[in-house]
């Protein structure tokens, strides 16, 4: 077994797995993973992006999924989480200078491994923070994806009452002061895993206790709350990509799936971007919380049949 992989007994690796590191342009190391598909016939390669605070392992239920639909995957931890680098001293803290270089690292990790070792055609399915992402890079990566699948894109949180601009400008105060490596919300990872009557991620109580018990073997993988910085940069890219300007420049079609019960982030801005999408549309899982691929049966099938119907030849 590859030793860059951390498995449970419960949390299998899936087959044909390959993995390894790549180094970005700034000298960051990445921790990737390439999976063969275990069905024929091969219908292409799906880019898989997770959310902040989330690692290659807690998608390997998700990959098994695609794979037996004749499809490859290939995915990355993103810099400063899961097994790449951590960008500042105190590994705990969710960290990052500018989505864009979150952009950058895709644009990269296409060129020197999706390309060259994952057969086309080439599919993006991105979650939360890594939708935002894949929002930001959409522009540039017309020639490369043929379609997008974003899984309750990261615009905006709930239960704040202050607008995005305005969230904006208070974390670009407090990251020019000097705060930028403070924690916005929470602290380090608990010792202990919160009870599963009080987590907002998702409602199936054997998923939650699998993802616990992941982070609680290798709690390496894992981190904390976000810092200012983080918060800075999370606001920039959803002001930059609902931007009418912005959005004009994106051709590749996006399915976006909400999370009807999302208690992380808000729904209005993410139909309001589907709106103004020229190629976008927009699907609401009535009932499921954030992490919908993390959710129980009755939404994940949900999802997966949107999936198969918008991502030409794998649902045959």
């Amino acid at each position: 077994m590859n030793t860059l992989f951390h498995e449970l007994p419960g949390n299998p690796v899936p087959e044909n797995a390959s993995t390894g590191r790549f180094t970005t342009s700034d000298g960051k190391s990445l921790r990737y993973a390439c999976f063969l598909p275990s069905a024929r016939p091969f219908k292409g390669t799906v880019v898989v992006l997770p959310g902040r605070n989330e690692c290659i392992e807690k998608y390997f239920e998700t990959i098994s999924d695609l794979t037996a639909r004749g499809l490859g995957v290939a995915i990355f931890d993103w810099r400063g989480q899961g097994a790449s680098v951590r960008l500042i001293k105190d590994p705990q803290r969710g960290y990052v200078r500018s989505f864009f270089d979150y952009a950058n690292d895709l644009d990269q990790f296409f060129t020197e491994i999706v390309l060259p070792d994952c057969r086309g055609p080439y599919y993006v399915l991105a979650h939360s923070a890594g939708a935002l992402v894949a929002l930001l890079a959409a522009p540039s990566m017309a020639n490369r994806v043929r379609r997008m699948v974003l899984i309750a894109p990261f615009l905006m949180v709930t239960g704040v009452s202050l607008t995005l601009a305005t969230i904006r400008r208070l974390a670009t105060a407090l990251y020019y002061l000097g705060f930028g490596r403070f924690y916005v919300t929470g602290g380090p990872r608990p010792l202990e895993r919160y009870p599963f009557a009080s987590n907002k991620l998702t409602s199936d109580p054997a998923r939650y206790a699998r993802n616990c018990e992941l982070y609680e073997a290798h709690p390496n993988l894992g981190l904390g709350g976000p810092t200012v910085a983080w918060i800075r940069a999370a606001a920039e890219a959803s002001v930059t990509v609902q931007d009418p300007d912005f959005l004009a420049k994106i051709q590749t079609p996006i399915l976006i799936v909400a999370a009807g019960a999302d208690e992380v982030v808000a729904n209005r801005p993410i139909g309001d971007l589907a709106l103004r999408l020229r190629n976008g549309s927009l699907l609401t899982v009535d009932g499921a919380r954030h992490e919908i691929l993390q959710e129980a049966d009755i939404f994940r099938e949900q999802f997966f049949a949107a999936f198969d119907a918008f991502v030409p030849g794998s649902g045959g």
